[in-house]
């Protein structure tokens, strides 16, 4: 079955870097796009950086654009989302997704914090 594992969250102060892990399986890594998405306390999950299939084509919501950089391992199926100079409206539960076979695929988050 298609798995998705969020890893590399934690707290880190204004200004900081952290660097998120989405290792997958139970598909064609490849072969599909891959998503990270967020969701703040009480705000809709909202979608912050995608990549194609091979790694060539991506897209950034325009609140991270310029410090998140999103990238993809085919050979280790692990996507990756470096976050560079941190806000505190960063904070939130960081989720990544996928789509085969037209149905979407979450994992279980990894929480970022950004607080002095």
């Amino acid at each position: 079955q298609v798995q998705l594992v969020e890893s590399g969250g934690g707290l880190v102060q204004p200004g900081g870097s952290l660097r998120l892990s989405c290792a997958a399986s139970g598909f064609t890594f490849s072969y599909y796009a891959i998503s990270w998405y967020r969701q703040a306390p009480g705000a809709d999950r909202e979608l912050v950086a995608r990549v194609r299939e091979n790694g060539a084509g991506t897209d950034y919501a325009l609140s991270v654009k310029g410090r998140f950089t999103i990238s993809r391992d085919n050979a280790k199926n692990t996507v990756y989302l470096q976050m560079n100079s941190l806000k505190p409206e960063d904070t939130a539960v960081y989720y990544c997704k996928v789509a085969p076979w037209g149905r979407d695929y979450w994992g279980h988050g990894t929480q970022v914090t950004v607080s002095s």
